[in-house]
């Protein structure tokens, strides 16, 4: 899948993120091994350390999806916190996992369901907990 951009993460969200994995059977949802791979290489920082343009969970996020060509604008949540609007995905979703701790210009490949590869690019990280002020949401 090529070089892939740095990533950082806050210990808050690698806390829960692992927590939320180590909940979930085996095999149960698609590109567990590579969003625990990313969290295993991501540099882990304190909520008050967060540079502003990195996706954290939570964040609202601009972005494309170059295989299709469509350009999207979501809020990263938990699997719990989606919700019917269509503005929210999953931190379980592929194109979710690809999003966590990107900056904008940064680009990943990423597994695709069904065999191949798609590749997210972030554009602009318009909304972030950590630089709104709220480090323990």
């Amino acid at each position: 899948m090529g070089n892939r951009p740095d990533i950082t993460i806050s210990s808050t969200d690698a806390e829960r993120l692992d927590q939320l994995l180590t909940g979930l059977p085996g095999g149960s949802v698609f590109g567990r091994a590579e969003l625990e791979a990313e969290l295993a290489r991501a540099h882990v920082v304190e909520p008050a350390a967060m540079p502003p343009n990195v996706v954290t969970m939570n964040s609202t996020v601009r972005f494309t999806v170059e295989s299709t060509g469509e350009d999207f604008e979501l809020t990263l949540v938990y699997p719990k916190d989606v919700d019917g609007s269509g503005k929210t995905i999953s931190i379980l979703a592929p194109v979710g996992s690809a999003l966590l701790g990107l900056s904008p210009g940064d680009g990943i490949d990423w597994p695709a369901p069904g065999g191949g590869h798609l590749r997210v690019v972030v554009k602009a990280v318009t909304f972030q907990p950590e630089r709104a002020g709220q480090l323990h949401r």
